[in-house]
């Protein structure tokens, strides 16, 4: 009797250290819970389920990200999440790297759309109209398309060789513009898809000739720049933006624009809605329509825009497994991203630094915040 009394009450001394060993493993498997900080970046109705948009959101700060210094989510047009790594705020200005070439393209729409540039005449760069060169049949469809056949090499090792970096840093960067139409032929015209950063600041050429009264560099500066900001940047309330021009007047139209988290969000609304903006039409649609058409030697970049598509060659850029087909994307060199799905009603915004070997994670990271709309 003695015995099974003792058992019972060893029995009973033991039940709550079982229970709390199995409410450990329980919790162990359990996602954490969503911090503070990471809630109060979600408004209480984002149009999908709060705590999972605050935990995607959430994730995209984590160390394994690089560093993600700014987000916005904006579900039909409203922000439904925001969120800023410390020393960052609403009113930083983030640099758009390689987002700026979707910025250049609508520069070079509008200029089309005013009968100042013809998309399928070749393009009016003085040094190639000389008899006999044969960058004379480069049209501007084809720099649009990244496929001008021009010499280029983007993101090579050593850094120093990369065109990119020569144009930006070293022997081109006081005229840009030069160094990139200087470039001999790599290949016929149309024929072979380069994604190049020289191409951008070419097409950027070509628009202060065209708007520029004299060929100055001040001159240029500020027509281009007077342009961007009465034409799209003011139209659209995107009047953080700043935009950075070579010592030849030349908008570095390939790497160089900043602006606010929220006024990259704001250009990634202009693009969802085929730029209109508050029912006005500041481009016509079918110019958007053709930024976002695959081109014919790369399915997963249209005109100055990456596309969710499966590539012709390389790896993907987005995530054409995951995400929706109309999905497409102003990209940037260490992670910037705005990320634009009409369908879905969505524009994602990610700005930070992120090294290339990190990017993977990343871009899964965005798929996975695309992914709670449906």
């Amino acid at each position: 009797m003695a015995r099974r009394s003792l058992s019972l009450i060893l029995t009973l001394a033991l039940l709550p250290a079982v229970a709390g060993c199995s409410r450990g493993t329980n919790e162990a498997e359990g996602p954490p819970p969503v911090s503070e900080e990471a809630m109060k970046a979600v408004v209480k109705d984002p149009g999908t389920g709060r705590e999972k948009l605050a935990r995607a959101v959430d994730a995209l700060f984590a160390p394994e990200m690089g560093e993600t210094r700014a987000v916005i989510v904006m579900k039909n047009g409203r922000i439904v999440a925001e969120r800023y790594a410390e020393g960052y705020h609403e009113n930083t200005r983030f640099v758009s790297w390689s987002m700026a070439k979707s910025v250049t393209g609508v520069m070079i729409g509008m200029l089309v759309s005013d009968g100042r540039l013809r998309l399928d005449e070749t393009a009016p760069v003085p040094a190639w109209q000389r008899p006999g060169d044969p960058r004379g049949e480069i049209t501007l469809r084809q720099l649009l398309q990244m496929r001008s056949g021009l010499r280029h090499s983007e993101a090579i090792d050593p850094v120093y060789e990369s065109d990119e970096v020569r144009m930006l840093f070293l022997d081109g960067r006081d005229d840009m513009a030069r160094y990139a139409e200087d470039q001999p032929l790599e290949a016929e015209p149309g024929r072979k898809f380069e994604y190049s950063s020289a191409t951008s600041v070419i097409l950027a050429d070509l628009a202060a000739r065209v708007l520029s009264p004299a060929p100055n560099p001040e001159n240029r500066r500020q027509a281009v720049a007077d342009y961007l900001r009465t034409r799209l940047f003011e139209p659209a309330g995107m009047k953080s933006m700043l935009p950075e021009f070579d010592a030849a007047g030349t908008l570095i139209g390939g790497s160089l624009i900043h602006g606010t988290a929220r006024d990259w969000a704001k250009f990634g609304e202009f693009l969802r809605n085929k730029g209109s903006v508050k029912g006005a039409q500041i481009i016509p649609r079918q110019w958007i329509e053709f930024m976002v058409t695959p081109s014919p030697r790369e399915a997963q970049y249209g005109a100055q825009i990456w596309l969710n598509r499966t590539p012709t060659n390389g790896e993907s850029s987005l995530f054409p497994d995951r995400g929706p087909k109309d999905l497409f994307a102003c990209i940037g060199h260490l992670g910037q991203y705005v990320i634009v799905s009409p369908s879905r009603g969505l524009t994602v915004v990610r700005l930070g630094k992120t090294p290339d070997e990190q990017l993977a994670p990343l871009v899964d990271g965005l798929a996975d915040v695309v992914a709670l709309y449906r």
